[in-house]
This record gives C-alpha cells, structure tokens and sequence, in this order.
C-alpha cells in the first residue's frame, strides 16, 4: 500500500523517514513553483513560436520537434534563475538550507501517441533511480508546468517498493554513462539503443498509483520507489520539472530507503550542490559511496 500524503504540516525530518518507507506527498504550487514554472513556460513560448507547444507534435516532423527540445531543455537547466528559485521552492516546504542539497532542474516531456518516446523525449520503463546510482535518501521532485491528466502523468508500483525485481543494473555504472551516454540523448529519435537498467523479469503494473497534481504542484518520493512513465493517450504533450535532493545528515548516516536489488556502481552524488551556497557535495563522501558500491556488488 502507499499512501499518499497532501499538504502535511509534518517536518522535513518526519517527511524524510516516511518518504524513505515509501510514502509519497503532495503540495500545493507555491509561490517559487508558480515562478519556476513561468519560466519553463516563457522559454518554452519562445522555442515553440506559433505552435502550441502541447499540440505542435501533431504539426511537426520528429526529427524537427527532437531538435528543439535539444536546444530548449539545456536552456532551462543551465539558466541561472533555477538555482536561484529551487532553495525557494525547498524552504517553502520546509527543507534547511544548509543541509539540503539538489541537482539540476530538468525539463521532461512525454508527448502523445508514441509520437517520441526515445532520446531527448525518453518514456522511462519501470525502473528506480537507485538502478541509476542513485544514493538511497535520494528524494524526486515532479512539478507539471501545463495541467496533467491520469494518461499522461507517471505512475508508482507500490508491490514492489519492499520487493526485489530482478534487472541490469549490475552493468550500470554512472561515471561511464557521463562518458559514453549522456550526451547522446537527441541522436535516438526513432529509437534508444543506450544500455539503461530495466526490469529483466515480467513486472505487474497494476495496481500502481498515478498522482495528478495541478501545475505548479509538487510530488515528493524516494528514488527507491520503482516508478515508469504513463503512455501517454491524452492527445497533449505532458511538460514537467524534476529534481533530486539529498540531505547531508541522511547522507553522512547513510539513512534511506532499504536497497532491495540494485547493483549498480558509481554514485550521483556529486552532481548535488547546497540550496544556502551552491557549494557541492564534499568529495569525500562521493569517494566512500563508491567505494561502498563497489563492495556491494563483490
């Protein structure tokens, strides 16, 4: 079962440990997320032009529409007003600056009809994060940026949260996906070839839970959940923000969600920097969850 928490008044501290067990929360937009979206949806008015960007697939040839989301999402990561609007959104809800750490906002899109699905427009299978080497107090932000339906949203896999699905993680490593794979991404239009963890046994998708939040809504869960993109029916393509936290006291105490199949190496964790002063993650600390990795896995 995973319960759905909307709004709690709970504290960070609270709210780590429950999302650690598999409980998902939901706010409403603040006034940061509110701002943060205006800005994905001003450089995404300007990437479109004319077309309405949640329709323009129906207008448009793959290839063209693949390229400009290739120019459009690394404009929104590497705009300077998201490191300063993520520290708002995350002291609006609750979390301390200075032990709190996050990566790069990230533009998603998920367009309709399998129009694209690879690439730059990836429809992720079921999977966690922690396949991906992910530390386990790794926590996921979603906002939409448009008004989303159940059809075009993600969905969670709650059976398996304690429940180990046999996958490949074991050939992921994510120091060699930064130099093999990343950059790669607007290359796979009409299909993906990168190796990427996924499930290799048969996986229940249902019962699963789809969380609609309005734009501007924030959905907090663990990187631990396992969690796939809808296919997306809706005749609009969704557009959605993501980021990722850690808490530095989690993350020196190694607290987190129980590790239940992944054996992958490497660590994400130096892609964090800190909400007060955009200081990364001590160097130290990436060097011991790697060497913990490597130890796990023999």
């Amino acid at each position: 079962m995973t319960t759905v928490f909307s709004n709690s008044v709970v504290d960070d501290d609270t709210r780590r440990g429950l999302l650690y067990e598999g409980k998902v929360f939901t706010y409403s937009a603040t006034p940061a997320s509110k701002e943060l979206i205006g800005l994905a949806q001003q450089l995404i008015a300007e990437a479109f032009g004319d077309h309405d960007p949640q329709t323009a697939q129906f207008d448009m040839p793959v290839e063209e529409f693949a390229a400009l989301l290739a120019g459009l999402k690394p404009r929104f990561i590497h705009h300077p007003r998201c490191k300063e609007l993520l520290p708002a959104v995350l002291e609006e809800l609750g979390c301390s600056l200075d032990r709190t750490y996050f990566d790069v906002p990230r533009l998603r899109t998920s367009t309709s009809n399998d129009y694209l699905t690879s690439g730059i427009s990836y429809a992720f299978h079921p999977h966690r994060d922690c396949w991906y080497s992910a530390p386990f107090n790794q926590l996921n932000w979603w906002i939409p940026i448009y008004p989303v339906v159940p059809e075009n949203v993600m969905a969670f896999h709650p059976r398996y949260f304690d429940r180990p699905v046999r996958n490949g993680s074991a050939r992921y490593d994510y120091a060699e996906w930064n130099r093999t794979s990343r950059l790669s991404a607007a290359q796979h239009v009409r299909s993906d070839t990168r190796e990427q963890p996924r499930p290799e046994e048969p996986v229940e998708l249902d019962p699963q839970v789809r969380v609609v939040p309005e734009p501007g809504g924030v959905m907090l869960f663990s990187g631990a959940q396992l969690h796939s993109t809808v296919p997306n029916t809706s005749g609009r393509t969704r557009f959605s923000i993501d980021f990722r936290t850690v808490n530095i006291d989690d993350v020196r105490a190694r607290r987190g969600a129980a590790n239940v199949d992944a054996a992958c190496t490497g660590t994400t964790l130096r892609d964090f920097v800190r909400c007060s002063d955009l200081d990364p993650m001590p160097e130290q600390l990436a060097l011991e969850y790697e060497a913990e990795a490597l130890a796990r896995v023999g």
